[in-house]
């Protein structure tokens, strides 16, 4: 399955039709990395933002697999108002993060990385949400806006 359509409330806004993507190996990232480009493109964000974004979810997805066993990605054109933006939600069943400021600290890391990933999402997108607990699994969710 290369990815789903599913009808579901985003976390900046109201509902939305997101694609489906799963996230279980190197090839999942690289069509993860298409898909949002191709948004993104679609959208009229510039080369700039779309980088930004691309490197973010690139680094999510990488944490998925690699700290979270695996899992999906959900991509949802999303309206707040006067802008519109780009919500990509990452999601796992795996161990869960037991301190989210440490982990979003840059140079830390659990698995041998640069421990850039967490800290350098955040920055590179406009928003940015953790919701995880040991044992629980982890959602990471971010946006890039642009007023229209």
């Amino acid at each position: 399955m290369l990815g789903a359509q599913a009808q579901e409330r985003t976390q900046t806004g109201g509902p939305q039709t997101q694609q489906i993507l799963p996230l279980h190996s190197d090839e999942d990232v690289v069509r993860l990395r298409k898909q949002v480009r191709d948004s993104m493109v679609a959208m009229g964000f510039g080369l700039i933002e779309q980088t930004k974004i691309i490197t973010a979810a690139s680094e999510l997805a990488r944490n998925t697999l690699r700290y979270g066993g695996g899992g999906e990605a959900r991509i949802a054109r999303v309206c707040d108002g006067a802008r519109q933006g780009l919500e990509l939600r990452f999601v796992d069943a795996g161990p869960g993060i037991d301190d989210i400021p440490l982990a979003l600290t840059d140079g830390y890391t659990s698995g041998g990385g640069l421990g850039l990933g967490l800290g350098g999402a955040k920055r590179l997108a406009d928003a940015f949400h953790i919701d995880t607990a040991p044992g629980a699994g982890t959602t990471v969710t971010i946006a890039k806006w642009k007023l229209f």
